[in-house]
C-alpha cells in the first residue's frame, strides 16, 4: 500500500468520480475549507470568495499536502470531532469548544503547527470547480460531522 495515499473509511462507498473529503473546516452553504483527495493525494481545498458577486464561487484553490501535514491535521480533526460529538450529546458546553478539556492543550499545539500549513500557497496551488455531495445516506449527523465526497473538474474557460 502506498502510505502516502490516504484512505478514508468510505472509499468504497464513493460515486465514480467522486474523491473522499476528509475535513471541512470552513462550512458556509457549503463546505469551503478543508482537506479532501485530488487525483488520491490528500490537498488543502479552499474556495474563491467571488468579490463581483458577494458570494462564494464554485472555484477551490487545491494545494498539496504532505504527510506529516495530513497526518498532524487528521490528529486535529479527530478532537474537534470528539468535541462536536460530546457538544451534541448534551456532554459538554461551548464553553469547551472546539475541544474536550482533556485534548485542549493538544489542539492548541496542533493548531499553532497547521496554522502555517494549511493555507493556499500561489505558487504550489491549482484551480477547480468543486462539487460537494453528502457521502451515503443522510444519518442524522449534525454540524459539518456529516461525511462528504467531492468531485473536482476543470474550470470552464469564459467566453470573450
Amino acid at each position: 500500500m502506498d502510505t502516502n495515499k490516504p484512505e478514508s473509511k468510505q472509499t468504497d462507498k464513493l460515486k465514480p468520480g467522486f474523491e473522499a473529503v476528509f475535513t471541512v473546516t470552513d462550512y458556509h452553504d457549503g463546505p469551503r475549507k478543508g482537506i479532501s483527495n485530488y487525483h488520491g493525494q490528500p490537498h488543502f481545498y479552499e474556495c474563491i470568495f467571488d468579490d463581483a458577486k458577494s458570494d462564494y464561487s464554485e472555484l477551490f484553490w487545491l494545494t498539496p499536502l504532505d504527510a506529516k501535514t495530513f497526518q498532524l491535521a487528521m490528529e486535529d480533526w479527530d478532537i474537534w470531532q470528539r468535541w462536536e460529538s460530546a457538544f451534541h450529546s448534551g456532554k459538554t458546553d461551548h464553553s469547551t469548544h472546539p475541544a474536550l478539556p482533556n485534548e485542549a492543550e493538544r489542539h492548541s499545539e496542533l493548531k499553532r503547527i497547521l496554522d502555517g500549513y494549511l493555507a493556499t500557497e500561489p505558487d504550489k496551488r491549482i484551480t477547480r470547480v468543486g462539487r460537494f455531495d453528502v457521502l451515503g445516506e443522510p444519518d442524522g449527523a449534525m454540524g459539518v460531522t456529516r461525511k462528504f465526497q467531492v468531485e473536482w473538474a476543470e474550470p470552464r474557460l469564459e467566453s470573450p
